[in-house]
């Protein structure tokens, strides 16, 4: 609420948070896992297709898009351009009076002097094009045009089969009627490497054109109506007179498949929400108000009440603000809005394809662009498992099938395809996150089965593709060895998926599995080395196939002498400088950060680093002399590891410390890509007051930045957080029950969480005992307080 009128929680998203920057955010209208994303592009390089600067002119709207990602960009198929005068298949514009909100963009293309309005169902997108007819003065310019492109597509460069750009493979157009037309356009490559994919497209308006041109290769051909498929790139030119428009605006549908052009039809028309025929297709208000309706059903999954925010009573019809001042009033409305962005962010990726997946016939849930499971199995994947457990099931499933049809479970997917692996085979962390939690309708065997082939046969080839590079070397030598590139997180992360393994097998029964990967669980000690660094010691560190720690490696030999040395140092990187950026011994950081990168044994790492006092001092090292990155993923549970050494408050002090200089409710307001909702999720579990440990069943408790957060599980039950005194000056926990009964420990079970308990804290300016305990039923889980029996 704003003024004292009730907001629609949708109010509250702003899609331009993150899209400037490196947040990459897409800024188009997408329903929840939708798989059409139509947005403006200005820029084939931009992984979102769109660059926050209004003198880059946009060359058209495309219809498929990620969000947040890095590396190279992916899709941005279909570009659709409305424009005026002389026909140019090279159409564009500056634009300026651009408008976003949830589910619908609109801009204005200065050149042409045509307002652009788009929304989007989950299958087809919708346009409506306002033409101004008294700028137009000559025949030419009295026709209206859009412009329907195939060959146009992210990520092109002008070499062919550059790492990590998309290349055209073919495509075609066919003009149907004076109203309707179709076609296709295949692509290959993009930042996973994939094979080609095809989307198919059938686009309809709802004037009749009165002229059309096509064209391939660059060349127009007036009144043909088909382009074939010949390697040239093709598209259209459709024209409306200005007499012949009875209304003010121009509405086009563009319905998307992966199949063919007859589904792209049928998906034109939305079940169940679009079903009344044509009329309806072009219904833009009847269009927008379902996705409306569809992200308020997902976003009101969890209700949070800012301090200052207070409802006339506790039976009250409505929640009006009783905040006097505007600054206050301000202050709530930002709240409200990074939260419930955040929670949007979580939903755009991975989309759901169901009934529009080329490679295989099933009626089971498919959904792609996993564009990292390694960067959204820490927090994204939690959160969806308490605010819409069934998607979590169904992404769980599409998982299976990918393994059972593709041979692999991937670790990011794209365009129908697996790649890449940035480092562990992340979704067994996914799958035990599920198991442990209790999600059914699951085949868990069938996931220890493509768990196991993960484990256990290596992939060949192209390792960065799916499975576990250097996994001859792990299964060997108990670590991969610096002759494979990303040696240092890939060991690491393996134990981690192996205590995943383990602990699935635990679960079905299998003894003999768990004790194997129980074990493997630790084989991240095979690469700690005791070396001291900036007054700590205990590092992850590269070893060769001997055993022998690798400490420094030529960069490269001229005229038969050494040209430089790389040292290995735990702050050192040897990309890009000396490797290639996947090259390195860890990806996207130093040892210092993958040091503490061990989520399912903290009490070891503390162990070996020295004790309580030596990790709280290593922690403040790394946070103190900016080691620590929150823009990278391995780092995200980092901030709570305070709680494992019974210092709950200095997580909190972080946390907060780290939420209030990195995110704010502003174009830039990410500290890095949002990796398909990683990032968001990272910052909304953070502000209810938990954090979760992937793949294990507990939640760790920290300084909420809500009065109030409700949690609605279903079943009518709901977890709700109460933060008593909470204040800009309190902010520490010093008590907190659970169903009033003390709680003096600072993790919940996912157990306690779903049977819809009240969790009060009691927050105060200065930090006391609460949570301080060190013994083992205090602290969190760590397998080393846990009997391998």
């Amino acid at each position: 609420m704003l003024n004292g009128q009730t907001l629609s929680l949708t109010s509250y998203v702003n899609p331009l948070i993150g899209s400037k920057g490196d947040g990459h955010i897409f800024i188009g209208p997408s329903c929840p896992f939708g798989m059409v994303k139509p947005g403006p592009d200005n820029s084939v390089a931009a992984n979102s297709g769109y660059v926050a600067d209004s003198t880059i002119p946009i060359y058209g709207f495309s219809q498929l898009h990620v969000s947040g990602t890095g590396g190279g960009p992916k899709y941005g198929n279909i570009s659709v351009m409305p424009f005026t005068g002389k026909d140019d298949i090279y159409a564009r514009s500056t634009w300026s009076q651009q408008k976003v909100s949830l589910g619908l963009y609109a801009v204005y293309l200065n050149k042409y002097q045509i307002h652009t309005e788009i929304t989007t169902s989950q299958h087809s997108s919708l346009y409506k094009f306002i033409f101004n007819k008294s700028t137009n003065k000559t025949n030419e310019e009295s026709t209206f045009k859009v412009k329907i492109d195939g060959g146009i597509f992210l990520g092109e460069k002008p070499i062919p089969n550059s790492r990590e750009a998309q290349q055209f493979v073919g495509s075609s157009v066919q003009v149907l009627s004076d109203s309707s037309l179709q076609g296709y356009s295949r692509i290959r490559g993009g930042w996973n490497n994939g094979r080609a994919y095809t989307v198919y497209y059938y686009v309809i308006f709802d004037h009749k054109f009165s002229s059309f041109s096509t064209w391939h290769a660059e060349q127009l051909y007036n009144g043909i109506s088909e382009q074939k498929d010949n390697s040239d790139k093709t598209g259209a030119i459709v024209k409306f007179k200005a007499n012949d428009l009875l209304g003010d605006s121009l509405k086009m549908r563009v319905g998307i498949s992966f199949i063919g052009e007859l589904n792209a039809k049928s998906n034109l028309i939305e079940k169940p929400n679009l079903n009344d025929g044509v009329n309806s297709i072009f219904d833009f208000q009847k269009t927008y108000k379902s996705l409306i309706a569809s992200w308020q059903s997902y976003l009101s999954r969890i209700e949070i009440q800012c301090v200052g925010e207070t409802s006339k009573s506790e039976n009250a019809a409505t929640n009006e603000l009783e905040i006097k001042k505007t600054d206050e009033l301000q202050r709530v409305y930002d709240q409200k809005t990074m939260f419930y962005t955040a929670l949007y962010h979580t939903m755009l990726m991975p989309t759901d394809r169901t009934g529009e997946n080329p490679n295989w016939e099933n009626t089971t849930p498919y959904y792609d662009d996993f564009y990292a499971i390694w960067d959204t199995y820490r927090c994204s994947s939690p959160l969806l498992t308490l605010i819409a457990p069934d998607r979590e099931v169904a992404i769980v499933n599409a998982l299976l099938q990918i393994y059972v049809h593709d041979g692999y479970l991937p670790d990011a997917r794209s365009g129908n395809d697996n790649g890449r692996t940035q480092g562990g085979t992340n979704a067994e962390i996914v799958i035990a996150d599920a198991f442990v939690k209790h999600l059914k309708g699951i085949n868990y065997k069938l996931a220890m089965e493509a768990m196991l082939k993960d484990a256990e046969v290596p992939p060949g080839g192209n390792e960065e593709k799916e499975g576990r590079g250097g996994l001859t070397d792990y299964n060997s030598l108990g670590y991969v060895s610096h002759k494979f590139v990303r040696s240092g997180n890939r060991t690491i992360e393996y134990a981690y998926d192996d205590y995943c393994i383990a602990s699935v097998a635990k679960g079905l029964k299998m003894m003999d599995v768990y004790k194997r990967y129980i074990r493997q669980a630790n084989n991240w000690q095979n690469l700690w080395r005791n070396i001291s660094d900036h007054g700590s010691r205990g590092f992850i560190m590269p070893r060769d196939a001997d055993g022998k720690w690798v400490d420094s490696i030529d960069c490269g030999i001229v005229n038969g002498r050494h040209s430089k040395m790389a040292y290995n140092t735990p702050l050192s990187k040897d990309w890009p400088t000396c490797v290639c950026w996947w090259c390195g011994v860890f990806y996207e950081a130093s040892s210092w950060e993958y040091s503490f990168s061990i989520p399912h044994d903290v009490a070891a790492i503390i162990a070996k680093s020295g004790g309580k006092q030596a990790f709280i001092k290593k922690l403040n090292t790394l946070f103190d002399n900016h080691y620590y990155n929150v823009g990278n993923e391995p780092s995200f549970l980092t901030p709570d590891l305070y709680h494992f050494v019974g210092r709950p408050d200095l997580s909190s002090s972080r946390i907060l410390e780290i939420i209030k200089k990195n995110f704010h409710p502003t174009s830039d307001g990410l500290p890095g890509n949002d990796d398909s909702g990683a990032m968001s999720s990272w910052f909304a579990f953070h502000q209810m007051g938990l954090y979760p440990n992937a793949g294990q069943p507990y939640y760790l408790i920290n300084s909420p930045a809500y009065a109030l957060t409700i949690i609605h599980l279903g079943k009518s039950k709901s977890f709700i957080i109460k933060a008593k005194n909470l204040s800009e000056k309190n902010h520490f926990i010093v008590a907190a029950t659970l169903d009033g009964v003390p709680l003096n420990k600072s993790w919940i079970s996912h157990e306690e969480l779903m049977n819809g308990k009240i969790l009060e804290l009691t927050m105060a300016a200065v930090p006391n005992s609460w949570a301080t305990g060190t013994s083992k039923q205090d602290l969190p889980p760590s397998l080393s307080n846990i009997s391998l029996e």
